[in-house]
């Protein structure tokens, strides 16, 4: 896989949210805080985006869509100067249906989806992203239009598999958000997923995450990116933040802590598939980066898996056995 499908794997989005909004001014609603990502497009009409901490209101016209991925509360509304009322409230007054209704409707009409991450690592991707992800194009904004309004369809005329495919479509709303945020220009930011449009760097964290158990080297590195050793590391360490080797460490960290955490395979067997030579070695660096001892880890996030002697015990011989995967707590997914 690519450096991104890679993350998003580890990411694990799994719980949805959607639905339809149609409003006629004057209306202001406000949202608290969440966790994941929300996704919005502007069916027709235009409404105001205030996001907190964050100076300036955003004009959203028709055809344009959004991603807010850090978590801040926000309002959506005809004028910022009005008082915004809950969203929750206007949701609970509009009923249980697909679409929620206000003043009537009419003005504005948009879909709006949530999202949250199963797997552990949410930091890795939302943490890179501006608070607020703007996609104005009408080449880009229409196929991820496209996604929300069959999501939204799925849950309004559920059929036979409507949540695999809704589930899909979520998937494909997030993949779609962020290829379109880089091909916008999203030059100037620092982090991997930054430089993923850089032709040179992507290709050394192609590499890297095509073969983490590879002995790689700086020099070996830049062979890959077609620059001199130098100049590759002084680049890499601007465009991502980390030295080369640094994220080497961690991308192989985080592979393991997924291993850890979704199969029963001894560390001694993480360690040799990640490329290192020794348990202690791998252990060290797992603790480095990881802030704790990969057995403390597995035992964090598995309490009620046993032990690597338990298995032993159980007669557990091929190291397959797969254990629960540990959900964060999400919000209600308005």
């Amino acid at each position: 896989m690519d450096p991104l499908s890679d993350v998003l794997s580890l990411l694990k989005p799994r719980n949805y949210f959607v639905r339809g909004f149609d409003v006629a001014a004057p209306w202001s609603i406000q949202f608290g805080r969440h966790e994941g990502i929300k996704c919005y497009a502007v069916v027709s009409g235009e409404c105001w985006l205030c996001v907190e901490g964050v100076g300036d209101s955003v004009r959203l016209r028709a055809g344009d869509c959004l991603l807010l991925p850090r978590g801040r509360p926000f309002r959506l509304t005809s004028d910022p100067a009005l008082t915004p009322m809950d969203a929750e409230a206007m949701i609970s007054s509009s009923g249980n249906g697909a679409i929620a209704a206000f003043n009537g409707g009419g003005d504005c009409f948009g879909i709006g989806g949530w999202f949250a991450f199963a797997g552990p690592y949410a930091g890795i991707l939302l943490g890179v992203l501006p608070p607020i992800v703007h996609i104005r194009k009408d080449t880009d904004r229409a196929a991820l239009r496209w996604a929300l309004e069959q999501m939204m369809q799925e849950l309004r005329e559920p059929l036979p598999g409507g949540d695999l495919v809704a589930q899909h479509l979520a998937h494909m709303v997030l993949v779609q958000a962020l290829r379109l945020h880089l091909a916008e220009g999203s030059s100037g930011g620092v982090g991997w997923l930054f430089a993923l449009a850089d032709p040179q760097m992507s290709a050394a964290i192609n590499a890297m995450h095509q073969e983490p158990a590879l002995r790689w080297t700086l020099q070996m590195l830049a062979g890959r990116a077609g620059m001199s050793r130098s100049s590759f590391a002084q680049k890499f360490k601007a465009t991502v933040g980390a030295s080369p080797m640094d994220y080497l460490t961690r991308w192989r960290m985080l592979l393991a802590g997924d291993r850890l955490e979704n199969s029963g395979d001894p560390i001694s067997a993480i360690a040799l598939s990640l490329g290192y030579e020794s348990e202690s070695a791998f252990s060290t660096a797992f603790k480095r980066v990881m802030d704790v001892s990969p057995r403390t880890y597995a035992r964090r996030r598995n309490p009620a898996a046993p032990s690597q002697g338990e298995r032993k015990s159980l007669h557990v011989s091929d190291g397959r056995t797969e254990l629960p995967t540990v959900r964060r707590k999400v919000g209600s997914g308005r």
